[in-house]
């Protein structure tokens, strides 16, 4: 057995083996895979082979088009076969909302070039003749879904990866892996010890286990799975004598899916009353084995089947299979470099690996050999998870997103598992007030307050929601007086030490501020691509803060440390300094109520340290609501104090607590992004116009400066710019595709109700040379064309009069 290797993987199933061929495929020939038994072993053998492009999120959905034609090319390379069943799908819509679903899915296809189509139910009858299409209004259809040999296809994999150069090592259990003082780790099996630079984990149902011997947790969790096998099914015969095969439905009102197996049909189940497997953990003895049958969990499935695709009722079970598959909390992988942890690399969680699993293995070859992937995977990147996560938090999540797997994805929709987990000092004080609570990175965030009578629960809608009357009062409290907000939802970072200016400089494109200013600076990959939006403020000369999304605090604290210097202290303070923001054409009024400093010659994009009630605070002039307003920094266990003088002295002007709906409805007024939506690794500053705040002048080499510079010469294809649509009941969202002289030129990436001006307004990328204001153009929104304008002057303060006077 090898001693020394550049990368080692742990973990012999089809995503261990993905990363393995990708790395020799990216150029790496000195990478080797261990597996404590044989390849596939876990969850790959037992697992249905199921393929399909459907996903919530674009850049998944893109990686799963990968994956799929991946498989062509192995076979290509290895000659041998993966067992490709080309066969397409249909997923089923039984009511309104489901088929909402689909055609939003359907709209953000067009632009990325997947060639679905929304079928009637005369359509499905054709495609899919083993349907009952009672109560079905329609479905959408993909050609590319189909199934494969999980088995074939992991060992083309491996092959191809040997192929490459890389070594395959069998029969060996991993007893620990133990990190040396320069960040190269020792991987103790029981055949040796191999000494390595990448220590990569795909361990599958085991990644847990092995996760802990570097002492770190993996937030996942197996469930137990079950799918049938029928005998022969007399239609699937007379299909097959005219050579045909019958396609994947998916039927989210049943919680199945359903596909030929031979000349029976295969039916699997995600039911509501699931099961957790190996609580505490998973047994080192399990291999390629199955559970024992367990048909009462599934009773009420199957019942349900047998309605809508009643051959099955009539055919005979051939084959129970009964194993486990391994979950995130939200049913994402867990992929990329563990924040915290040098050299380590997670492949985890990748619970649809015949779909998803080319892609891991691209995107982690990407990272690791490039720096970085070529596309925004922060939907399964293992940093969207923070250190707060817990195995009582993950069991909880993991259930739901089980139970949910076929449920409608709603734009607006707040899960309930797991619920309330991390509160601030004013959770209860907010409750009262009437909160209706959303989660972000765990942490619950008022999302508008209702009065009265109002529901205390905002119903999932792809249209204006029960919200909308409660968002416009808070968003008019705000333009009229005074409204205030929590500000612990900002994901915050001090660094000091006497070289912290000079690793600002580098570490972000824009303009370092001088004390007592603050500037808004994008900070760039090597790639050139976004990675972040901070606000930067200067407290003194070796003492700043970083504010920026509180959801991507794990993600930039990762890149912080790969890029830290000596004379430089970086810490993740996000819950260590809280507070509240304040905003309107009062809350000048209400801060001089509260604090002795005189705040008249307090400008725009001042930092002053000032005593505010009983508070010692750092309060910002800013305010991501455009408009006048300040952002106030405390201690924790100030924020009730704070609150205290803050709300009585806001009382004359009518202050209001605002959540975060009327926060983005607000900030459309200004055309202002947001993080992850118009700001994101997809994209550049000069594509988002966040190249303003680029400072070229400064004598800095930058992370990403020379892209950024090349922009700058040479502008991008694309451009960000706003549109004000003739939208009936549903506002966008995000990725609907935006339509020019019967093309589809670009997307939107996200949207809403300016309640202020009393109009749907939308951000979204098109043709930078047909950018310009006065543009018609159509966006697509649940299968609707509807009129939209580009427009260039913001709805509110246009000239910026109110936010900096």
């Amino acid at each position: 057995m090898k001693t020394t290797t550049r990368a080692v993987i742990i973990g012999g199933g089809v995503v261990g083996a993905s990363v393995l061929y990708h790395l020799t495929k990216l150029g790496w020939s000195d990478v080797m895979l261990v597996e404590r038994s044989e390849l596939t072993s876990g969850s790959t053998w037992h697992a249905a082979g199921g393929f399909h492009t459907l996903n919530g999120d674009t850049n998944m959905a893109a990686l799963q088009g990968y994956t799929i034609r991946l498989y062509k090319e192995l076979e290509e390379i290895t000659g041998m076969s993966c067992g490709l069943h080309h066969v397409g799908g249909v997923t089923l819509a039984d009511n309104q909302d489901r088929f909402d679903m689909l055609l939003a899915e359907r709209a953000k296809h067009r632009f990325m070039g997947l060639d679905t189509e929304i079928v009637g139910p005369e359509e499905i009858a054709k495609i899919a003749p083993v349907t009952n299409l009672d109560g079905i209004i329609g479905g959408l259809y993909d050609p590319l879904d189909g199934h494969l040999d999980p088995s074939g296809t992991t060992h083309a994999y491996a092959r191809a990866a040997k192929m490459g150069g890389a070594t395959i090592e069998t029969h060996c259990m991993v007893r620990e892996t133990n990190q040396r003082a320069d960040g190269t780790w020792d991987v103790v099996t029981d055949k040796g010890t191999i000494h390595t630079e990448h220590l990569i984990n795909a361990g599958g149902l085991w990644a847990r286990e092995v996760g802990a011997m570097a002492g770190i947790y993996f937030p996942l969790h197996p469930m137990e799975h079950q799918y049938i096998v029928t005998e022969e099914v007399p239609l699937i015969v007379e299909m097959m004598k005219d050579g045909h095969e019958h396609p994947h439905v998916m039927d989210p009102a049943g919680e199945s899916y359903l596909r030929q197996e031979g000349k029976g049909l295969c039916i699997g189940f995600y039911e509501q009353s699931c099961r957790p497997w190996a609580v505490d953990g998973t047994p080192w003895s399990f291999g390629q084995d199955l559970l024992q049958d367990d048909f009462d969990k599934i009773e009420d499935s199957i019942t349900f089947a047998y309605k809508r695709f009643p051959d099955l009722e009539r055919a005979g079970v051939k084959n129970v299979i009964h194993g486990p598959f391994t979950f995130a909390p939200d049913g994402n992988p867990l992929v990329g470099p563990v924040p915290g942890v040098r050299n380590y690399w997670s492949a985890c969680g990748v619970m649809a690996g015949f779909s998803q699993g080319g892609g891991v293995g691209l995107t982690l070859a990407q990272w690791l050999i490039e720096g970085e992937p070529e596309r925004d995977v922060m939907a399964m990147d293992v940093a969207r998870f923070g250190s707060w996560i817990s195995p009582g938090y993950t069991l909880p999540k993991v259930i739901e997103n089980y139970q949910k797997r076929f449920s409608v994805s709603y734009p607006n929709e707040e899960l309930p598992a797991a619920r309330p987990n991390r509160t601030t000092p004013m959770y209860d004080i907010f409750a009262s007030m009437g909160a209706v609570w959303g989660q972000q990175y765990g942490l619950e965030v008022p999302n508008y307050f209702a009065t009265g009578d109002e529901p205390k629960f905002e119903t999932p809608s792809f249209r204006r929601s029960d919200a909308f009357d409660a968002t416009a009062r808070e968003v008019a409290a705000v333009r009229n007086g005074v409204g205030i907000n929590e500000v612990q939802n900002f994901g915050k970072f001090r660094v000091t030490g006497p070289n912290a200016r000079a690793w600002l400089d580098r570490i972000m494109a824009g303009r370092v501020p001088n004390q007592g200013r603050l500037s808004l600076t994008p900070m760039l990959s090597q790639m050139g691509k976004l990675i972040g939006d901070f606000t930067m403020s200067c407290l003194d000369e070796e003492d700043f803060q970083l504010t920026a999304s509180y959801g991507a605090q794990a993600f930039h604290s990762r890149w912080f440390e790969q890029h830290l210097e000596e004379g430089v202290q970086v810490d993740n303070i996000s819950d260590r300094r809280t507070g509240f923001q304040i905003a309107g054409p009062h809350a000048r009024d209400v801060l001089q109520a509260c604090t002795r400093t005189d705040i008249c010659g307090m400008k725009f994009l001042d930092v002053w340290k000032m005593t505010v009630g009983m508070v010692d605070c750092i309060v910002q002039r800013v305010s991501y609501t455009g408009d006048l307003g300040y952002e106030i920094y405390c201690d924790p266990m100030g924020q009730r104090a704070l609150w205290t003088a803050l709300w009585s002295a806001g009382q004359p002007h009518g202050m209001v607590p605002f959540g975060m709906r009327a926060m983005m409805s607000l900030r459309l007024d200004r055309f202002f992004g947001s993080w992850m939506s118009e700001f994101s690794p997809d994209y550049t500053a000069a594509e988002t116009g966040l190249d303003r705040f680029i400072s070229f002048k400064k004598n800095t080499d930058f992370i990403g400066r020379a892209l950024a510079e090349a922009e700058r010469a040479t502008p991008p294809a694309r451009k960000l710019a706003a549109f004000e649509v003739d939208a009936i009941d549903a506002d966008v969202h995000g990725y609907e595709p935006i339509w020019l002289d019967g093309e589809v030129v670009g997307f939107c990436t996200s949207g809403g109700y300016s309640h202020h001006a009393a109009k749907s307004i939308a951000l979204g990328f098109v043709p930078t040379a047909a950018a310009q204001a006065g543009l018609q153009v159509e966006i697509e929104i649940l299968g609707k064309m509807r009129p939209a304008t580009i427009i260039s002057t913001p709805l509110f303060d246009p000239d910026g009069a109110r936010m900096r006077g």
